[in-house]
């Protein structure tokens, strides 16, 4: 066992109280001290810098059958973070080392070695790891790249283009080659954002009017690539503007997440066969084999400044839920981070 700094005896995390029906409310969660346990064999005590809020974590409050089990009910929820090793018994990871780990919501957490990356602050800041340089941007770049087959010259359709994921497939398709990119969000703002400092060619405000219409303005020669974060009236609008073998990546659906009816389905999906279209699902975990290929790509491009990133920023572990719904309402300009 490493020397540790002197450590409190408990540390606050957010426990899942009942599963929520619709939109998640506060009485669904708690925040709660819990002993600080004394790492083992092959494990490390991570006092936790950043936390990450992301939408999927809405479908993990929900006993629904999916691709990763649900948080239980009446103990702590999880997700990304980044921390510093306060203590530690295991080889290789030493009191100092930042890591990255899956053990968010908590003040501290008890890691196993093995599931902990470690992370240098000296390359970029620990919060990048959350964003652009973590599960966010992965997810943008073998979605775009792999599961869109994203190709020179092909006009790019991104919704919730001011997203973290978002974000940054509309700037990789433009720093790969794209002729046309095109994103949609829910403010002018951020509308504004995407084409004065991500350099899309055109967004537009989806709460302005039909995004069928408005998606046509912006494309009107059609789309070979629509990154889905949204689903719903863009998924539809987004068939409809599909060229010849055009393709659709669906990363998230974040328009139907606290629907307690299923939402209906595109009306057109007929267009799929004159177009020869297809729609791919995808999980990023699935794209590990990319991983140092997108380390290696993005990391140069963001040293350069050739891509940027905005982090939306929120403090204290007592704030986490409400960062969490605020991700839920679209409240985040980029990357929404809890700082502790």
């Amino acid at each position: 066992m490493s020397d540790t700094p002197t450590l409190p005896a408990t540390g606050r995390e957010w426990h899942l109280d009942s599963r929520p029906v619709g939109w998640p409310k506060p009485e669904d969660f708690s925040l709660v001290e819990a002993e600080i346990p004394t790492p083992g064999e092959g494990q490390v005590l991570v006092r936790n810098t950043y936390l990450s809020v992301d939408p999927y974590m809405r479908g993990r409050m929900s006993d629904a059958k999916s691709y990763v089990a649900p948080y239980a009910v009446g103990e702590a929820m999880q997700g990304g973070a980044v921390g510093e090793v306060v203590a530690s018994g295991a080889q290789g990871l030493a009191v100092g080392d930042h890591v990255l780990h899956g053990l968010g919501w908590r003040e501290y957490a008890l890691v196993d070695a093995k599931s902990a990356v470690k992370v240098d602050a000296g390359v970029a800041p620990l919060s990048t790891y959350l964003g652009v340089l973590g599960m966010p941007g992965f997810t943008a770049y073998a979605g775009l790249l792999r599961v869109a087959s994203f190709k020179e010259g092909d006009t790019v359709f991104v919704s919730g283009a001011a997203g973290a994921v978002g974000s940054q497939v509309g700037q990789i398709a433009k720093l790969k080659g794209a002729s046309r990119v095109v994103g949609s969000a829910g403010s002018d703002e951020k509308v504004a954002l995407l084409v004065e400092e991500y350099g899309f060619d055109a967004a537009f405000n989806y709460k302005d009017g039909p995004v069928g219409r408005q998606l046509r303005e912006a494309a009107p020669d059609g789309i070979d690539v629509y990154f889905d974060n949204v689903g719903g009236d863009h998924l539809e609008a987004a068939i409809g503007s599909l060229n010849r073998d055009g393709r659709i990546a669906v990363c998230g659906m974040i328009s139907v997440y606290n629907n307690t009816e299923p939402a209906p389905g595109p009306r057109n999906l007929a267009r799929l066969i004159q177009t020869r279209g297809r729609i791919e699902g995808f999980l990023v975990s699935d794209h590990n084999d990319l991983r140092p290929e997108f380390v290696r790509e993005v990391g140069g491009w963001i040293a350069s400044g050739e891509l940027k990133y905005r982090e939306t920023v929120v403090e204290g572990i007592e704030n986490n839920l409400e960062a969490f719904l605020g991700v839920l309402r679209g409240d985040n300009t980029g990357k929404m981070i809890v700082k502790l």
